[in-house]
């Protein structure tokens, strides 16, 4: 039964490339937006990701850093390095602002960094320094080109000029970016001076950081830590419901468009062999057997699909990252796993039913049919 259906699948090379191409197009559609919205989501956690703490500490009932104000005293800072169990603890200062380049405004997360901070600053430097220091910003490379600026040109943050010391990689998305600028100048232009927005902490190498953290808040009682994964997760979860029905509908009409070619391809592929499927049927065959021919075939030729389109979403992926574009695409495991089962399911479907008619048919009437 298998080489039978690999001979009838391999025996028109181009009704099989039409076939495949047409699952490997219609796959690669759903491929490609499950891969954008991931990175997307990726990229807004970007920073608490890479920011090296293992916990993060925020005033009392703050959970994250998006759409969120938290502020605390500096006297946070001593009381929690007297703690047992930690070994360094960096301040930030965070707000949403504008880095502005003459009549260009691009949005950006504006970070507030002690001098020589452990924690919290830019974890991949393109040029320059990874540390402003006063006067100075450290912005996205991405934004950096889309304005025509480099090192040594000036922005424009909180109305006040900054020299550009560095130019950072990996901290921009779709919608905005981070800037980095140093804590004395944040206060000096957002007043505060005495205050901070978040503490990142680095737990001992033996000390467990959710323990640690659940230590933090008993010992404060005024604040809220979290270790970084479990911060990441809540932060990615109040985008993700800011954002959830666009996105859903935006998935969801990617997917049906895909999975209806993908139908399409295989009903039309299995309807231009009914012919060879009603001789096989008129010369004895039993449905049981003409169904799992019609299900090899389809299951070989989605999976073929399959493949292709993974690697065209994925080639697609290493040309727009050459290019620079500010888009990241990546391609999950459980996007490929959902993908494919749904697509073979589909496939199944759709080879059953024009053989579905054969199988009703009297042989003597296919034959006077041919």
């Amino acid at each position: 039964m298998i080489m039978l259906s690999v001979h009838n699948l391999f025996q028109n090379k181009i009704r099989l490339s039409i076939s495949i191409g047409g699952v490997a197009l219609a796959l690669s559609l759903i491929f490609s937006l499950n891969a954008i919205f991931a990175g997307v989501e990726e990229r807004i956690t970007a920073y608490i990701n890479n920011s090296g703490a293992d916990i993060f500490i925020a005033q009392s009932g703050v959970q994250n850093m998006h759409m969120a104000s938290s502020s605390m005293p500096e006297t946070v800072e001593d009381e929690v390095k007297t703690i047992p169990g930690v070994e360094f603890v960096t301040p930030i200062n965070y707000v949403p602002n504008m880095v502005v380049v003459g009549d260009e405004r691009n949005l950006a997360y504006i970070i507030g960094l002690p001098p020589d901070a452990k924690l919290g600053g830019p974890w991949k430097i393109f040029k320059g320094s990874r540390h402003p220091k006063s006067g100075e910003a450290i912005i996205d490379r991405f934004v950096a080109e889309k304005t025509g600026i480099s090192i040594g040109d000036e922005v424009e943050i909180f109305g006040r000029q900054f020299v550009v010391a560095g130019l950072s990689e990996e901290t921009a998305s779709l919608v905005n970016s981070f800037a980095f600028i140093s804590r004395s100048d944040f206060s000096t232009v957002r007043g505060g001076a005495n205050t901070i927005n978040f503490l990142l902490v680095k737990a001992r190498p033996e000390e467990n950081p959710e323990k640690l953290a659940k230590t933090i808040e008993s010992q404060l009682g005024n604040v809220t830590a979290r270790t970084t994964a479990a911060f990441s997760s809540l932060e990615q979860k109040v985008v993700k419901d800011m954002s959830t029905d666009v996105i859903n509908l935006m998935n969801l009409i990617g997917f049906l468009i895909g999975l209806a070619v993908t139908a399409l391809t295989i009903y039309t592929a299995t309807l231009s062999r009914r012919s060879e499927y009603g001789v096989m049927k008129a010369l004895g065959a039993r449905n049981s057997y003409l169904y799992s021919t019609v299900i090899t075939q389809a299951l070989i030729s989605v999976a073929i699909g399959f493949v292709v389109g993974a690697i065209f979403t994925w080639l697609v992926s290493i040309i727009i990252q050459g290019l620079g574009l500010n888009l990241t695409m990546n391609i999950t495991a459980l996007s490929l796993i959902k993908v494919g089962s749904l697509a073979l399911l589909i496939g199944c479907i759709s080879a059953v039913l024009p053989i579905r008619q054969i199988s009703k048919l009297d042989p003597a009437m296919i034959f006077r049919g041919r």
